[in-house]
């Protein structure tokens, strides 16, 4: 049975914590030297993967900053539990007008530890920006948020990734997709969790089909191996950039089902069919029953991998 994933400190719309495991099985098949992403975002899947060497990169210089002051020993979990308790208590008595007076000065003069009070406290914990790169997320009603268990969790995911980034060599680097991908190098694995063209977009500089089409060209030119997340489908539509950019049997593809909770009530959150999309080949491996006991009951286990243009299904249960 396999540990429950480590969950950072940040939340961002799309967090892959309930793909990490097969991204995980996914890189423990290469062998590679600095494991790069592009789009790291809260960092959930190098947390879990934990490579000894990584070039973490992204647009939202938020998210960046964050990441290298808890490295830095500028933002610890003593200083964050502080901070966290007082404006805490603040939120509680003055409720939605505190949470705009932050996201104000915020966005006036940003700083880590109000972007971690915001992202904990917006709506549905969403991430977004506005054209001119301002937070602009509403308050999420809820006054006793930062209740004093919920304080003690964050806390302790600012912990432990802080020490995880004390016995790893991992680098932050605040920039585009496309310099990144042109620093690759052999002996690179590149992990690309792109925001969803077509699906809710919370990339900091908006993203677009355009994007993604450059995107998946980068991918293809790359002198190391690849793993790109992406939405395969939903009762609703399927992702046709898929079949355009990724039909050639080089490519390899690993579905699997999930929830998203991106919805304001239950009945607007649906089922979203995931893509792995790798260009290295990959074996279809059923869990173990007792493993699969373990997830949430609107989640449902891997059932089907697709290599190339042939498909294999597991069962579920």
């Amino acid at each position: 049975m396999s540990a429950p994933p480590l969950v950072p400190p940040l939340k961002c719309q799309g967090i892959k914590t309930k793909l990490v495991e097969e991204i995980r099985r996914l890189a423990q098949m290469q062998n590679f030297e600095r494991w790069v992403e592009p789009f790291c975002g809260s960092c959930v899947v190098p947390l879990n993967v934990q490579p000894k060497r990584a070039l973490l990169c992204d647009s939202n210089v938020h998210i960046i900053r964050l990441y290298q002051e808890i490295q830095q020993g500028k933002l610890t979990p003593a200083i964050v539990k502080a901070f966290l308790t007082d404006e805490g208590e603040k939120l509680r008595t003055t409720g939605e007008d505190y949470y705009y007076t932050v996201r104000e000065r915020f966005n006036s003069s940003p700083s880590s530890l109000d972007f971690l009070f915001l992202n904990r406290s917006c709506f549905n914990g969403v991430m977004r920006f506005n054209r001119y790169g301002k937070f602009n997320v509403p308050y999420g009603h809820k006054p006793e948020r930062f209740a004093q268990a919920y304080v003690t969790k964050i806390v302790n995911q600012v912990r432990r990734i802080g020490e995880v980034l004390a016995t790893h060599d991992w680098t932050f680097v605040a920039q585009d997709f496309r310099k990144t991908l042109a620093d690759a190098k052999a002996g690179d694995l590149i992990y690309a969790d792109p925001p969803y063209a077509g699906r809710h977009v919370d990339y900091f500089n908006s993203w677009s089909e355009a994007d993604e089409m450059e995107l998946a060209s980068l991918l293809k030119a790359l002198p190391c191996e690849f793993i790109l997340s992406t939405w395969h489908s939903n009762e609703f539509r399927t992702n046709t950039l898929i079949e355009r950019n990724w039909s050639d049997s080089r490519f390899h593809l690993l579905t699997r089902e999930h929830f998203y909770h991106v919805g304001s009530t239950e009945d607007l959150r649906h089922p979203m069919i995931e893509a792995l999309i790798t260009s290295f080949p990959v074996a279809a491996v059923q869990r173990e029953s007792m493993e699969a006991e373990q997830f949430a009951f609107f989640e449902q286990p891997t059932r089907e991998y697709s290599v190339g243009r042939a498909t294999a299904r597991l069962p579920t249960r």
